[in-house]
């Protein structure tokens, strides 16, 4: 209405009955309107926005939060139940088992030594590990959690770069040298090569017979084992304990020449053995260029190598294993072992068997964990303990394990010991040594007196 009043006056000639002041007022209380309107949408989005900012916050919160604690694997979850289940604790009210985070986890190869001896129908298992040199942080595909419903599809697709992750990992033995006659059976091996010297392409092998004189070096292996049982003789022969002044294992260089001899004589292969996922068999850098090894097929998978001359043995190494020299520290150490276990068996004429022999590469996993305890009335006697001291609501120990990995991913463990994380340590104060008593009242020592002072 004041408009329209205002434009009517405008237009009969008359004069404005409407101050001027009124409508800057009105105009001023307009822009002031819409500034606060303004300022107050600035405000919202200015809220809004830092929503935003808190919701991103809490996502990322949320997604360091989950980061923390990394689901377990199944190998390591499978692991952690059969240790607890071992050790009787399954079950215990108030025990609580943590640790088996694989990311503080330790992997290393070594080689591991198996045998089963019988003598006189006793069977004695005994298993030897080499020390891991090394140890370092891998991470291995038993590491990583199982893929969910949704990552079906992209764990196919990852299949085929894991498969090729466990060849990079997977433990081999290092390169050794054989000697025939023997047979060989080979195990995993589609893509081994055979070189005499030259590569030659005999298929895919999977038994190799070495005749009488040629030898072959072994890479890639993964294990070496007896396929069939071997009697050795008796006594252990231990009169020459030294050649050239350096020690030597001579009971086991005798046996391992008795077996060469028996085997030279008889009809069929007496030694057998099984190579598991050997890369290559190529003839001996030892023989000479002109005795090269002649490859004679005789089945589709089966051929025999033979040579030319047939070398004497030295006497020094141990057949069929020549690459291992009699001096050897672990072969010596060996040597103890058996006549320890033999005794007064080992002295006398006779004969004792080798059920099994097993030279295998391994990958081992050192990993700690811990079990903590509520302590209860009459579970601990308080009665040695420190009356100054605060006693302590829980009990806690630290164990570590030492496991191995099998070829089909599982964590199976040898051996657990307890650790020490840390070293406590009690400090006292002065006044609870002296049963608080005031210095005047302590006896007055007087140190003897040095003439070397000033």
């Amino acid at each position: 209405m004041l408009d329209i009043t205002v434009a009517s006056q405008i237009e009969q000639g008359f004069p404005m009955t409407v101050d001027e002041f009124d409508l800057s007022e009105i105009c001023l209380q307009k822009n002031h309107l819409s500034s606060k309107i303004d300022l107050l949408m600035a405000a919202r989005s200015r809220f809004a926005g830092f929503l935003i900012v808190l919701l991103i916050g809490a996502a990322s919160a949320q997604i360091s939060s989950e980061t923390l604690g990394p689901p377990v694997p199944k190998a390591i979850s499978d692991l952690r139940d059969a240790i607890v289940k071992g050790l009787g604790v399954n079950g215990v009210e108030g025990l609580k088992v943590s640790g088996f985070d694989v990311r503080d986890a330790l992997v290393g190869q070594s080689v591991a030594y198996e045998f089963d001896i019988e003598v006189d129908k006793k069977v004695v298992p005994i298993k030897l590990l080499e020390d891991v040199d090394r140890w370092d942080f891998v991470d291995l595909p038993i590491f990583r959690p199982a893929a969910g419903e949704g990552e079906e599809e992209e764990e196919k697709a990852l299949t085929e770069r894991l498969r090729r992750e466990e060849r990079m990992v997977a433990p081999m033995l290092p390169p050794f040298q054989l000697a025939g006659p023997m047979e060989l059976w080979i195990q995993d091996a589609d893509d081994m090569r055979l070189a005499l010297p030259h590569d030659v392409d005999a298929g895919t092998l999977r038994k190799v017979i070495l005749s009488d004189g040629a030898a072959v070096t072994v890479k890639g292996a993964r294990s070496v084992s007896l396929r069939h049982p071997l009697e050795l003789p008796l006594p252990l022969n231990r009169s020459n304990l030294f050649n050239n002044g350096r020690p030597i294992a001579s009971s086991l260089l005798n046996i391992a020449d008795a077996l060469r001899s028996a085997a030279r004589s008889s009809s069929h292969p007496l030694l057998s053995l099984r190579i598991v996922g050997p890369s290559s068999l190529s003839s001996s850098t030892s023989s000479s260029p002109k005795n090269k090894l002649k490859l004679k097929r005789l089945s589709p998978g089966l051929v025999e190598l033979s040579s030319p001359s047939i070398p004497t043995a030295s006497g020094r190494t141990l057949w069929p294993l020549t690459s291992m020299n009699g001096s050897d520290s672990n072969l010596r150490g060996f040597e103890e072992l058996l006549v320890s276990f033999l005794g007064k068996k080992g002295l006398e004429k006779g004969s004792f068997r080798l059920l099994k022999a097993e030279v295998s590469a391994r990958t081992y996993i050192k990993m700690g964990f811990s079990m903590e305890k509520k302590l209860k009335e009459g579970d601990v006697d308080w009665s040695k303990f420190s009356s100054w001291k605060t006693k302590p609501e829980k009990a806690m120990a630290h164990f570590e394990v030492l496991a191995r990995v099998e070829e089909g991913g599982k964590v199976v463990a040898e051996r657990i010991q307890e650790v020490l994380p840390f070293q406590a340590v009690d400090s006292v104060t002065e006044s609870v040594h002296t049963g608080n008593v005031s210095m005047s009242q302590q006896p007055i020592i007087y140190p003897p007196h040095s003439y070397f002072a000033l």
